[in-house]
């Protein structure tokens, strides 16, 4: 006799194996759906307490360290634990439903890229409990309030950073194995529903551009702890002309991830949207029938549009 997967009437110990242990898209899905739920949760009470501190001139709630905390840490959580992951939950359930695959191509890299991500916002939200308090320079990482003005703290952030990237990292060339390996017969690049474009897309934008990230945190790190000058702005001045070059090029390339491929990424995403409403407000009813079934198919199940 088949079973299903576990449930709370089989025990808590099987129910919990069966989340923590689980290579299935869907379950994989809602892991990443529930978790980004919960940073958002989290990255809006940050928000509010930022809110509160604001509502009127004059008033102080909290101190101006702790406010700039809030802010440093509200958008780190709304993008790297909000944002991202809910797109990549939405890609787990969708996409391979979308191309006619049985699951993800690597099931069990897809449950490790998951369960990395809850150990990275622990460290990086116990960071607010420690000596020094949390980061304090902003999300977007800049020098040198994030070196040479950094509490001691950062370190932990770079490493929770590190975590993120990874997992981003897994889950791209997740998706891309599942993409080009893993269509029905027949599933052409030309007939792939849009959603599923627009995550190979940013799939390849967040393996280029992730290992920028990683190494602008490692040199922060190295300004921070052995006394490089990576970031320092008097180096410029200062190094042979040869090197003059690859410093700049290097500290243009670590502002990439906070500029344009972000843009890029979230035009991309949004490219779905805009195609179908554009079609949805011809006068035509099976133009508006067409951009439904197009952004959608082949989802199975979905109820056909009879003219």
């Amino acid at each position: 006799m088949a079973h299903g997967p576990a449930t709370l009437a089989d025990g808590w110990g099987k129910y919990i194996s069966r989340w923590v242990f689980t290579t299935n898209h869907k379950d994989i899905g809602t892991l990443y759906l529930w978790f980004s739920f919960a940073m958002f949760i989290m990255g809006g009470a940050f928000a509010m307490i930022i809110r509160a501190e604001l509502f009127q001139p004059g008033m102080q709630l909290i101190k101006p360290e702790f406010f700039n905390q809030m802010t440093t840490m509200h958008g780190l959580v709304m993008v790297f634990g909000a944002i991202m992951p809910a797109f990549v939950g939405l890609a787990n359930w969708l996409i391979p439903m979308m191309i006619g695959a049985p699951d993800m191509a690597l099931p069990r890299m897809n449950n490790l890229s998951f369960w990395i991500l809850p150990f990275a916002f622990a460290i990086l939200t116990s960071t607010l409990f420690m000596e020094g308090g949390g980061p304090n320079f902003g999300w977007t990482f800049y020098a040198p309030l994030s070196t040479t003005y950094a509490p001691d703290t950062v370190n932990y952030f770079i490493f929770g950073v590190h975590i993120m990237g990874a997992s981003s990292i897994m889950g791209s060339i997740n998706i891309i194995a599942t993409v080009m390996n893993m269509r029905a017969p027949g599933m052409t690049y030309m007939k792939m529903p849009l959603f599923v474009w627009t995550w190979v897309i940013t799939a390849f934008l967040l393996v280029a551009v992730m290992p920028v990230l990683a190494g602008a945190v490692t040199m922060m790190l190295m300004d921070i702890n052995f006394g490089t000058s990576f970031f320092d702005a008097a180096i410029l001045t200062s190094v042979p002309a040869s090197l003059t070059l690859p410093v700049a090029v290097t500290r243009y390339c670590s502002s990439i991830f906070s500029g344009s491929s972000v843009t890029l990424r979230y035009i991309l995403l949004s490219c779905p949207p805009s195609v179908w409403f554009r079609r949805l407000f011809r006068p035509s009813a099976a133009s508006r029938c067409l951009a439904t079934r197009q952004w959608f198919t082949p989802l199975p199940r979905l109820p056909s549009c009879r003219l």
